[in-house]
């Protein structure tokens, strides 16, 4: 299928150095698309959290959680996705490494029902909600208070398979009076690895 990468320089020679190139070639042909088909948009619509793989221009990488309502992270086609950025804790993280290095990676996993996940690589942007909103249709409504502020919408330039042989089956629980949007630190997870506690301590020993 044109316009598929089909492996790194990286990749590549690994694949030489050990051996693996007649299945690595196999998985490439067979589960390696550069957009998306039916099945893996109705996967995607279907999914209520994503984990967000960036890195800034010196390639110093960072991996982040995003979690909706189903569908949070929204098909725009078969070969652009868009998902939500809302207040957050002020850092920027992962939009920072975006306005520095737009390569993304998207990795969603269903733990409940089919075991089973699905890769996306591709180029990302920083677009403001008021012009998504007029520019794109059907984006999701705004939920429980929670506006977005705005969005990184992905042009993908690879969708695949991740392999269900150690993917954990996971049941759900029932969580209640999430406190979307708070600003409440208890609420949010307080200093739960200690690690205010550790900077408070070593500036008094300082």
């Amino acid at each position: 299928m044109p316009g598929i990468r089909n492996g790194s320089d990286g990749e590549r020679e690994l694949q030489e150095r050990y051996g693996t190139q007649d299945r690595a070639e196999r998985f490439y042909s067979d589960q390696v698309r550069n957009r998306l088909n039916t099945h893996m948009i109705d996967f995607i619509r279907r999914m209520d959290m994503a984990f967000i793989a960036t890195s800034d221009k010196h390639g110093e990488c960072d991996c982040s959680f995003r979690a909706g309502q189903p569908g949070f992270l929204h098909v725009i086609d078969e070969a652009t996705v868009a998902y939500p950025e809302y207040r957050g804790n002020g850092v920027m993280a992962s939009l920072g490494n975006v306005l520095e290095n737009p390569h993304v990676g998207i990795l969603m996993i269903d733990f409940v029902q089919d075991l089973i996940g699905l890769h996306i690589n591709g180029t990302a942007r920083i677009v403001d909600d008021r012009l998504m909103r007029r520019c794109v249709p059907g984006l999701p409504p705004n939920e429980r208070g929670r506006v977005p502020e705005r969005w990184v919408v992905v042009d993908i330039e690879e969708a695949y398979i991740h392999c269900r042989k150690h993917i954990p089956h996971l049941v759900p629980a029932r969580r209640e009076a999430r406190q979307w949007g708070t600003d409440n630190i208890r609420a949010k997870g307080g200093d739960f690895f200690h690690a205010k506690e550790e900077a408070h301590a070593a500036l008094a020993e300082y």
